[in-house]
């Protein structure tokens, strides 16, 4: 199980270079592209849809599992190695290929994410300069507003009139209606 992990673990790096390889350039699927299609056939000058790059799943699968079908076939017949002959080895090449594939899909969303991020860099720094003013001036207004309050109720603690002395106690009007 442990070396079937880090075949795992080696084959997503592996997916996720792949996939930025081709993102940089796709020279060889153009020229397949021009050796398979017709003129007519053939794909955009401006496309940059490459085997694994901008394919959707089952080509992206395909291609991907051909390929390491392809390698293993080599390596069965030209090495003493035999991929076919026992479990851990179509194990492993089960593992390189989900690996591989797990690995263009975590590039895609990488490299997508840094578009993203790359696109809106600059209006996230204007908001976030925005927010931090819009914070100041609020700060300011709470001071200058807690100020102005406290000025204003000291204004009129100073200016309520004192209770006059000739007025009568609370206890003294409950006995004046006979309740005490």
């Amino acid at each position: 199980m442990g070396i079937d992990l880090i075949i795992f673990i080696a084959a997503i790096l592996f997916g996720i270079f792949l996939y930025w390889r081709e993102s940089n350039g796709n020279s060889v699927y153009r020229f397949v592209n021009k050796m398979v299609n017709s003129k007519e056939l053939q794909m955009a000058p401006d496309s940059k849809k490459g085997f694994i790059y901008l394919q959707p799943f089952i080509p992206r699968l395909i291609f991907i599992v051909s390929i390491f079908l392809i390698l293993a076939v080599l390596v069965q017949f030209l090495t003493p190695f035999e991929i076919f002959g026992n479990y851990n080895a179509v194990s492993a090449l089960a593992s390189v290929v989900v690996g591989t594939l797990v690995g263009t899909y975590l590039a895609n969303f990488i490299l997508k994410s840094t578009k993203v991020i790359e696109k809106q860099s600059e209006t996230l720094e204007d908001k976030f300069d925005s927010v931090v003013e819009k914070g100041k001036d609020f700060i300011e207004d709470i001071k200058n507003k807690d100020n102005k309050v406290v000025e204003e109720a000291k204004k009129e603690i100073k200016t309520d009139p004192q209770p006059d002395s000739d007025q009568k106690s609370a206890r003294e009007r409950l006995k004046d209606k006979g309740l005490l």
